[in-house]
């Protein structure tokens, strides 16, 4: 469906009725860890909405998963929230009951000093897995939250750098389009650079709704909008839009503990109610969700840690979905193929290498495997029929120099395509993530 976006600021503050702050409350230690600038890193934030609101979410389906993650997993059943409260600089992951005590007093401070039900306030943590919350800073950083909401863009800004972690720069967008005659926004941000390959489902079970098949780092992403929308017409939506975006990336393989797509719907707008996914405003609702979380998906990969380039892997002509999509993350998370792309190598051997270890039906003379500019049907050819073209490699070469291209990866064995968007990898990678155990300021979190 063709819908109209309009791209505003104010990322979650955009729609109407929302409020945000992020705070330094000494939870990233001071000076220490890398990503973000040094000195007092915002690490705790509030996203408050004026009036009860739909909620659903999509979680992490890794089977060590934080207690903030099980918290929210269970509240969202019910399908109203009114605040999210995440902190950085701590996953409260394997903390055990204490993380599980943790998380729950955030959220009860938060109700208490909102004067909401506890089961309305939703938490997320990101950051060092296996340390137990400094609790006397997350309660400091609360209460500073709550006497510095604003629905400025530089709120979102300042909530945006709040949950980064290893991030180099905030993530958010917002867009504004029409329903049934209502302008309805739609505003997001989300944080993650490394420890990224989700594969998030609506409760978080095994196997993740889609795509249908280090200790630092992990993917939350926070949207609101004012649209009226039903919880579990809400699902149906997030679950489609995650399927086609998050649960379509990765930088470097790892699947984290702390993993969480959470989207809040006040109903401010004023739209007609869609009620289902049979609503007549459904589609557009649709389309505009998908594309506010493609948009962030898409920054996460960018921002990857040491990335210098952004890869579109496009597999076409696979005999079932099932193939096209283990054909693309073999080859985007192949190690021997991101090193080549770093440099500027198009190294054809590597990625048929990496297709015939996948668990996809591959028949080698039948592969076709070609580059081209984002988005472009212009297409260089470096194998054919599983035989490399007389295209020259400096041709090839330059196919592969720019900072963002399309691998096209055609299987000629049926009709199913799968997308994945992965980057290079770098020896900045490896330096960053690899710390020195001698100086624990190099460790992250």
């Amino acid at each position: 469906m063709s819908v109209v976006f309009k791209t505003i600021p104010g990322a979650i503050v955009a729609p109407k009725g929302f409020l945000t702050a992020g705070v330094f409350c000494d939870i990233k230690r001071l000076g220490t860890g890398k990503g973000s600038a040094k000195g007092k890193k915002r690490d705790l934030a509030l996203i408050v909405s004026e009036m009860p609101a739909t909620v659903a979410g999509m979680f992490t389906t890794n089977q060590i998963c934080a207690a903030p993650v099980k918290v929210c997993a269970e509240r969202v059943k019910a399908g109203i929230a009114q605040a999210i409260v995440v902190n950085s600089g701590n996953a409260n992951a394997c903390t055990g009951k204490q993380g599980m005590k943790d998380a729950l007093a955030m959220s009860d401070l938060v109700a208490k000093q909102f004067h909401l039900p506890a089961e309305h306030v939703f938490v997320a943590s990101t950051g060092r897995i296996g340390v137990t919350m400094p609790m006397a800073n997350v309660k400091s950083g609360i209460l500073d939250c709550a006497g510095l909401l604003g629905d400025a863009p530089e709120h979102a800004t300042e909530t945006a750098e709040a949950i980064m972690t290893s991030d180099t720069r905030p993530k958010q967008v917002a867009v504004e389009f029409k329903l049934g005659g209502k302008t309805v926004r739609i505003g997001g941000i989300c944080k993650g650079a490394g420890m990224i390959q989700p594969g998030m489902s609506a409760t978080g079970s095994r196997p993740a709704a889609a795509p249908h098949g280090g200790l630092h780092a992990t993917m939350l992403c926070f949207i609101t909008t004012d649209a009226a929308i039903e919880s579990k017409a809400l699902h149906v939506a997030l679950e489609e839009a995650v399927a086609h975006s998050f649960n379509r990336i990765t930088v470097d393989g790892d699947m984290s503990t702390n993993d969480t797509v959470l989207v809040l719907a006040n109903g401010l707008a004023e739209n007609a109610n869609i009620s289902s996914a049979k609503h007549k405003d459904f589609a557009a609702f649709q389309a505009a969700l998908s594309h506010v979380c493609l948009e962030l998906a898409k920054m996460i990969v960018r921002d990857g840690e040491g990335v210098t380039r952004f890869i579109t892997v496009r597999v076409s002509g696979a005999k079932n979905f099932a193939d096209a999509d283990a054909a693309a993350r073999a080859v985007a998370n192949s190690t021997l193929v991101k090193t080549s792309w770093f440099g500027g190598d198009p190294n054809w051997g590597r990625i048929i290498d990496a297709l015939g270890y996948s668990p996809a039906t591959i028949v080698e003379e039948k592969v076709d495997i070609a580059y081209s500019a984002p988005g472009s049907k212009k297409q260089v050819h470096s194998l054919k029929k599983g035989q490399p073209t007389k295209t020259p490699f400096k041709t090839l070469c330059a196919a592969v120099a720019a900072k963002e291209f399309d691998l096209h990866i055609h299987l000629n064995l049926g009709k199913a395509s799968a997308v994945m968007y992965t980057c290079d990898l770098t020896e900045e990678y490896v330096d960053f993530n690899k710390g020195d155990v001698t100086d624990p300021t190099t460790l992250g979190g």
